[in-house]
């Protein structure tokens, strides 16, 4: 009973594996994806440190190397994982693969995390790395709450994930990606707390800017890792679900909407 149970899983995984397994493939062999998500996001650190220095100077108290390791994952995610995933459903719809994969047994769903597996794995490794040498090099102390840092990583990847589709909907071609992922980036990098603090700016341009799509999954990180959300003092694991509370469940509900929104409009077929 229960090997017949699981079959339909084993199924579904094996064909989420063959589908990751081939755009793997594709991933490598494009040149201009592959610097994307591997140098792109490096270089927007280099740059991060100045400007969270300059932030610092009007923000007494803030964790420079804290806000630097966080924000960084953050801009990984928002270039490995929407920029880089954006393109991809562009071109794989363009070329009719998408069409072409809905003809056989993978259901929508494991076409778009199938097609999305590479671009996960490298961003959730290179912010692996970033852990690693944040603790190696800036001496950081270990994240306060480990859980919230993998809700942070996992909801913005699915959020993420789901604004990349919605976002493809809109962009006719690949050469045109960079244009319609711009606006998202920007609000991202700057009303979402990775560029400029959200303690160093008015409270309240910083209650609209919680409210934005990516704001609550990014501060998980911030908040799992430093232990405050930037308005109070640091916590230890127990303290940190209390100001995380509220990021927790606007994450998660961010991530429905965007998933139910991009299963409403994602485009299965070149636009005309």
């Amino acid at each position: 009973m229960s090997t017949t149970a699981t079959a339909p899983v084993r199924t579904a995984l094996s064909r989420l594996v063959a589908l990751g397994r081939a755009e793997t493939v594709l991933l490598r062999r494009n040149r201009t994806a592959v610097f994307l998500a591997l140098v792109l996001p490096f270089v927007l650190v280099g740059s991060l440190r100045s400007v969270l220095r300059t932030a610092a100077e009007h923000t007494p108290g803030m964790d420079v190397n804290g806000s630097l390791a966080t924000s960084s994952m953050g801009i990984v995610l928002l270039v490995v994982v929407y920029t880089n995933l954006t393109t991809a459903y562009t071109a794989r719809r363009n070329d009719l693969v998408l069409k072409r994969l809905r003809t056989g047994e993978a259901a929508d769903a494991e076409i778009l995390l199938g097609t999305a597996f590479p671009s996960i794995a490298l961003a959730l490794l290179q912010c692996l790395l970033l852990a690693v040498g944040g603790a190696a090099l800036l001496d950081l102390r270990a994240p306060a709450n480990p859980l919230l840092v993998l809700a942070g990583l996992a909801l913005s990847a699915l959020l993420l994930t789901a604004l990349a589709a919605l976002s493809s909907a809109v962009t006719k071609s690949v050469e045109t990606a960079g244009i319609t992922t711009l606006p998202l980036m920007l609000a991202a990098q700057f009303g979402s707390g990775l560029m400029i603090p959200l303690e160093s700016v008015p409270d309240t341009v910083a209650n609209l800017c919680r409210l934005l799509p990516t704001t609550p999954a990014f501060q998980l990180l911030h908040i799992g890792w430093l232990g405050t959300d930037g308005t109070g003092p640091s916590e230890g694991f127990a303290g940190t679900w209390g100001p995380a509370a509220l990021p927790l469940l606007l994450a998660a509900a961010w991530a429905g909407a965007a998933a139910w929104a991009a299963r409403r409009w994602f485009r299965w077929e070149p636009r005309r």
